[in-house]
């Protein structure tokens, strides 16, 4: 990577719970009130429809600095320039991700268990989704919740950042950075907020708590 990334509250996108409401408009609230990395994830979407979203995505995050990552589809991520990709355990092979993203881009790889850590961090990934930590209804695809306490054996097998997902909110955000996390990633709590400026805004404030602890 060319720079280091906050990954401390990381907006996935989900149109599904936009309630009519434009992809952008919510995006733009979002970081006003704290996302430090969008993450595009319209499953939806077509592929042309897709390009022109992240197009639009990374015009309004690129003068702020905020990095766009697309989930799975990296040959889209290339296209438009994108900060950087992310990969389940099914997608691309990591390693070969990496080959075709270069050194300077971001590879992102979701993981559930210490054993897809080790092998996502050996194969070149720069940091981890850990997913779920909770119950979620936003996608139904995932293991088993990983809980705390899996995120705990995660964090001990790898120095790399840890993002955790999952039925994440302000009212648990302090708990899951406290058991290892460097950031949480959320769909619902920022994309059906009714303000998603002031849900982000209370979103970091329960990170910094989390930071504030002894």
């Amino acid at each position: 990577m060319s720079r280091p990334v906050d990954y401390s509250l990381y907006l996935v996108t989900d149109r599904s719970l936009a309630l009519g409401r434009g992809l952008v408009d919510i995006v733009a609230a979002a970081v006003q009130g704290g996302v430090t990395v969008v993450q595009i994830r319209e499953k939806g979407a077509g592929t042309r429809e897709f390009l022109a979203l992240a197009q639009a995505l990374k015009a309004l995050l690129d003068p702020s600095g905020i990095p766009l990552i697309v989930n799975d589809r990296l040959d889209l991520a290339l296209a438009c320039q994108a900060a950087g990709v992310h990969l389940g355990q099914e997608d691309l092979p990591c390693d070969l991700a990496r080959r075709l993203l270069g050194p300077e881009r971001v590879l992102g790889v979701s993981v559930s268990t210490p054993e897809e850590a080790r092998q996502a961090e050996a194969a070149g990934a720069d940091y981890l989704g850990v997913s779920p930590i909770f119950v979620t209804p936003t996608k139904q695809d995932t293991p088993a919740a990983t809980g705390l306490a899996g995120l705990r054996l995660i964090r001990a097998v790898t120095a790399l950042p840890l993002v955790a997902i999952g039925g994440l909110s302000a009212t648990n955000a302090a708990e899951v950075m406290a058991a290892g996390a460097d950031g949480i990633a959320v769909v619902s709590a920022l994309m059906a907020a009714a303000d998603p400026r002031k849900a982000a805004a209370e979103l970091r404030g329960a990170i910094a708590r989390s930071a504030r602890r002894p």
